[in-house]
């Protein structure tokens, strides 16, 4: 995983270097998980943010390259009622790269689709239940998670004006955050819905 967090610095290095468009983004999510294990686990959207940096390279007349480097939070929550009430929640926290294809009209709508890489950098949970919380950064079952998840995006945008735009999309990873799964870390892949505002410098 170093040499290809290596390669993707020297790749956006280079990138930035021929941008023509130098941006930002900044955002909620609104997260889940697919189960692909206990089907008797539910889940319900949780909200966190993301924020990056965006580049816009012309390739043709309106259609562009658009790489990014993003900071999001993922995760999911649940809850029980009843005698045994309970509030349980995991957040995970990723760098993203996005490597999209963004399609612009002269209407001011941009559609944008790509993979993206994935990179998890920290995990944390919370449990409630009556007058007791804790709150923890998983450690050693963070080892068991997948560090790089391979996913997809699709999107659109809206132009408000010459440097500012809406963003909404969707995410999906094509993989399992673990392959093996245990009742702590199940079997998921992660989904997320993101709305935001795009700038450019």
């Amino acid at each position: 995983m170093k040499r290809l967090l290596i390669f993707t610095y020297v790749l956006i290095g280079a990138l930035t270097a021929n941008a023509q468009s130098l941006g930002g983004k900044v955002g909620v999510n609104f997260s889940n998980i697919i189960k692909t294990g206990d089907s008797d686990f539910k889940t319900d959207f949780k909200p966190g943010f993301n924020a990056g940096i965006t580049l816009d390279i012309p390739l043709v007349s309106q259609l562009s390259f658009a790489p990014e480097l993003m900071f999001s939070q993922k995760g999911y929550k649940t809850a029980s009622s009843g005698i045994l009430a309970y509030d349980y929640s995991v957040t995970t926290n990723f760098i993203e790269i996005p490597i999209l294809l963004e399609i612009k009209t002269l209407s001011g709508f941009s559609l944008h689709l790509g993979p993206q890489v994935s990179f998890l950098a920290s995990t944390t949970e919370s449990f409630k239940t009556g007058s007791n919380e804790y709150r923890r950064t998983i450690k050693e079952e963070n080892d068991k998670l997948k560090k790089s998840l391979l996913g997809g995006v699709i999107g659109a945008g809206f132009n408000l004006g010459s440097r500012t735009s809406l963003v909404a999309r969707y995410a999906i990873d094509f993989q399992k955050n673990n392959e093996d799964g245990t009742s702590e870390t199940p079997r998921y892949k992660n989904q997320v819905i993101q709305l935001g505002i795009g700038f450019n410098f």
